[in-house]
């Protein structure tokens, strides 16, 4: 039998929410066991609730079944075992705490109304004899001391009387929901909150316990990182989203410092990072390496198969279906730029033999050696990662990164994809004129092993052209080549000239 339980949400990152619930309840087992009856979005509700039932697309997922307004900070989900509340609560990045609901109203008339129902009284009276403490609080809203205490003693009739404020078995809960007034600042304090919603009442299953992980892996008290580390809120959303967990194997081909390793590895994963730029993983220390140090202060060490330094476009893989995820937070230009193997200059060709220094020893096996590159287009570093996934994945895998896009541009078909692999995931971390998109794909089926990634360097190659025909013939061939530009598409340069749009 299914219960309603409410989920209290920090106020950030909203769209992140449902992918994230989605992706714990398939790591547990319990995807097609619970939905989203509220909040939905205004003249959009058909009667028919969110669920996430294994084999559908991201569009059954998320919109067929309605729209939810994950712009409010109350959910209401309903899950057949309170134990499914418990392990959302403690792997939820988001989510600030589960409640049992008894009630949801907009007077306190119908919300008494509900609690002394029949249905509810055989909830709560099992309960009676158990010390408890009653929290009354609201969200945009402050309610002073005296009304808080009049809440309380409206539901008298319930008879709890073991108080125990310290240290209570049961915690009853009421929330007041008002709308969130954007223009508060500017009001007087004497002018009020927002405009009252409704109350919720019920009974306290979970606290988000998978909160305190945040300040757990914060970047600035981490042993060793970079100016591109990424913040711990969004590579523990990653590697939710990832599914980390006992028994699969993680891999980020753009390691950097280390941050998708540790939060996969905290999960129960193991997990292999490379980079092109080996000094990122090493760090300036030449007795121990930097993510190994990091590692350790997380206590993860050990399930950290190791740290390579290569091109992921002469990646050393012979085969397919080695990992269970890819997690990774590409640098696409704004305090990085990515690069692969390559000369910088259109018709100077790489050198085919070693280079011997004057000491004898060939320059690559130099610890201060740095291979000859040129810049990777994100375009083509996007495409190229879902091509790399569809062949190094186990069937059900996923490639979670992050897509720059700019606002004003952006379009649904900007998201590369690829046969063998389907969209789960799309969450905007939003910047204003621009912002990046969490995209996860999944692997669909057995997909043969033969589809290796090809990497075409397509900006190279329209950089060789414009520098070797005409620019007319090359307008008329790259219209044949792109039949989209998605907005992406030199976000380095769009991003540095403040994307002004031309003739601004």
């Amino acid at each position: 039998m299914t219960r309603r339980y409410l989920v209290t949400y920090s106020p950030v990152h909203p769209s992140f929410r449902i992918p994230e619930i989605i992706s714990i309840s398939q790591s547990y087992g319990f995807q097609d066991t619970w939905s989203i009856p509220y909040p939905r979005i205004a003249n959009e509700d058909d009667g028919e609730t969110v669920t996430a039932r294994t084999g559908l697309t991201y569009e059954d997922d998320i919109q067929k079944h309605g729209s939810v307004d994950t712009s409010r900070p109350f959910m209401v989900i309903t899950l057949e075992k309170e134990e499914h509340a418990k392990v959302l609560a403690e792997r939820c990045i988001l989510i600030k705490s589960i409640h049992e609901l008894w009630a949801i109203g907009p007077t306190y008339a119908e919300i008494h109304e509900q609690v002394k129902s029949s249905e509810m009284q055989s909830l709560w009276k099992p309960h009676q004899e158990r010390s408890f403490k009653f929290i009354v609080t609201a969200a945009n809203h402050t309610i002073p001391f005296k009304r808080q205490a009049e809440v309380m003693k409206g539901f008298d009739y319930m008879k709890f009387l073991n108080i125990n404020v310290k240290n209570p078995e049961v915690t009853l809960n009421v929330y007041e929901e008002y709308v969130y007034d954007y223009e508060k600042t500017k009001k007087r304090k004497t002018e009020g909150d927002g405009e009252f919603i409704q109350v919720y009442f019920g009974r306290l299953i979970a606290e988000g316990t998978a909160r305190k992980l945040i300040t757990a892996f914060d970047v600035k008290k981490r042993a060793y990182y970079g100016n591109t580390s990424m913040e711990a809120e969004m590579s523990l959303l990653m590697a939710n989203q990832a599914k980390a967990a006992p028994g699969k194997f993680v891999y980020d081909p753009f390691a950097g410092t280390g941050s998708m390793l540790y939060t996969s590895a905290h999960f129960g994963a193991m997990v292999f990072g490379s980079d092109i730029d080996g000094r990122q993983m090493r760090g300036k220390d030449e007795t121990s390496l930097g993510v190994l140090r990091s590692a350790a202060q997380y206590g993860v060490q050990q399930r950290v198969v190791g740290c390579c330094t290569f091109d992921v476009t002469h990646h050393p893989f012979r085969r397919g279906g080695l990992f269970d995820a890819i997690v990774t937070d590409p640098p696409y230009g704004v305090r990085a730029g990515a690069k692969r193997l390559g000369s910088g200059r259109v018709g100077k060709e790489l050198r085919t033999e070693p280079q011997v220094l004057e000491d004898g020893v060939l320059a690559h096996l130099k610890p201060t050696y740095r291979p000859p590159t040129r810049p990777y287009e994100i375009s083509d570093l996007a495409k190229d990662l879902i091509e790399l996934g569809r062949w190094l994945l186990r069937p059900g895998g996923r490639v979670v990164y992050f897509l720059p896009t700019v606002s004003d541009e952006y379009q649904e078909v900007d998201i590369p994809t690829c046969e063998g692999m389907r969209l789960v995931g799309n969450s905007l971390q939003d910047f204003g004129k621009w912002g990046r998109r969490l995209i996860t794909m999944e692997k669909v089926g057995d997909v043969e092993v033969e589809l290796q990634p090809r990497f075409e360097d397509r900006a190279w190659q329209k950089r060789v052209r414009e520098t070797t025909t005409k620019k007319e013939e090359d307008n008329s061939r790259d219209d044949m080549i792109d039949e989209h530009v998605p907005a992406h598409r030199d976000f380095r340069v769009k991003y540095f000239q403040s994307f002004r749009k031309e003739g601004e």
